[in-house]
């Protein structure tokens, strides 16, 4: 339950008095918010009592008299029009014409409200004004987190990017130097750790691409009738040479043909992520399970692996962007940090989800569950 505060500024006490009583007891939903409104009033009789409440109470609507003695109403709303406040002014008038409401909107008023008035109407038109308001307030707390976000986003992804592009910086230093010499031999490996930075990076920034077609809607799907069992082939098969530098077995159980209509480049993205992540975070002579079935109208794929395992704080955090899990056993392990966001938004476009069970030194298993229709 929200509460505005409403200044009511008339030189008639029985006019303060019956708006404050229509106000008072008055409760308003808006859908759009979802939340219950309610009213703490506050009343003036002149135009410069009205300003000392408007500093002293700082109210969010203002129901304000156009005929004010020794100050007009159009007085009162020009100066709290340049105070730059987020008050909405509701203008008061028994001369109603067009010339009036004109006049006070030009001054900054958001509405007017002629006398005489049912209750009905008072209550009408601060709820047109309420609505205004609170959407406004909720606008601008969006922009706020959007910039936030945003500035985070950025800060992430050039400390992403710093250290890979430090090494390669260091390791060309030494190479145009030639600290080591003139035999090209003795520079193999900084050449090899350089490349694997820089696949590193443009990992990150195919990654982020993704990332962004997804999250604006500007990707373009193409759904199709698609072989999620050869999907899982293809993505164990480019995974193939990493698992044989580590001897870790890839299995593969499911049926000949699991289909679905999908976007095949969505579903290969999973498996890729899915498989590759579990060749990685592996150990040595481990294994990878990739095991699929079809229920109903449910595909449910899941990657069991021997790995290093997560403790669950680790594993809870495990879906957000730029998440990797950093400590001694994953040091020399590199990654963008996005896959895992990605397959999440993938998942969550069949309307399905992705969840991970872990044990710390023992392996994970990492479960996506699509639906088909």
């Amino acid at each position: 339950m929200s509460v505005l505060k409403v200044l009511v500024v008339d030189d008639e006490l029985g006019m303060r008095l019956g708006m404050k009583k229509s106000l008072a007891r008055h409760k308003i939903n808006i859908p759009d918010i979802k939340e219950e409104i309610t009213f703490d009033i506050e009343m003036a009789e002149t135009g410069e009592e009205a300003l000392e409440k408007v500093a002293s109470f700082q109210p969010d609507v203002m129901l304000l008299d156009y005929k004010l003695p020794t100050m007009s109403g159009l007085e009162v709303l020009e100066e709290v029009t340049a105070e730059d406040s987020e008050m909405v002014t509701i203008m008061v008038t028994a001369y109603a014409s067009l010339e009036t409401a004109v006049s006070a909107i030009k001054r900054g008023a958001f509405d007017f409200l002629a006398k005489p008035f049912e209750p009905k109407e008072l209550r009408d038109v601060v709820e047109k004004a309420a609505r205004s308001l609170l959407l406004a307030r909720q606008v601008k707390k969006l922009e706020e987190e959007r910039r936030q976000v945003r500035f985070q986003f950025i800060s992430v992804l050039g400390h992403e990017l710093k250290a890979p592009i430090n090494a390669v910086e260091g390791y060309l230093g030494i190479l145009a130097d030639k600290v080591l010499g003139t035999e090209i031999d003795k520079y193999d490996d900084m050449v090899s750790r350089s490349l694997v930075r820089i696949r590193g990076m443009k990992k990150m920034i195919a990654d982020l691409l993704d990332l962004t077609r997804i999250e604006s809607g500007q990707k373009i799907r193409s759904l199709e009738p698609v072989n999620v069992t050869e999907i899982a082939k293809h993505a164990m098969e480019t995974s193939e040479v990493a698992a044989a530098e580590k001897n870790i077995k890839l299995n593969l159980h499911a049926a000949e043909e699991i289909n679905m209509v999908a976007d095949s480049g969505e579903i290969e993205i999973i498996m890729n992520n899915l498989i590759s992540n579990a060749v990685k975070y592996n150990r040595d002579n481990g294994q990878v399970d990739v095991t699929i079935t079809k229920e109903d109208h449910k595909i449910t794929i899941a990657v069991q692996d021997t790995g290093i395992g997560m403790t669950r704080e680790e594993a809870d955090s495990l879906f957000s962007e730029f998440k990797r899990i950093k400590n001694e056993k994953t040091r020399n392990i590199l990654g963008s940090g996005l896959g895992l966001s990605i397959l999440k938004k993938i998942s969550g476009m069949y309307h399905g989800d992705v969840s991970v069970s872990s044990q710390p030194d023992v392996g994970s298993t990492f479960t996506v569950d699509l639906h088909t229709t």
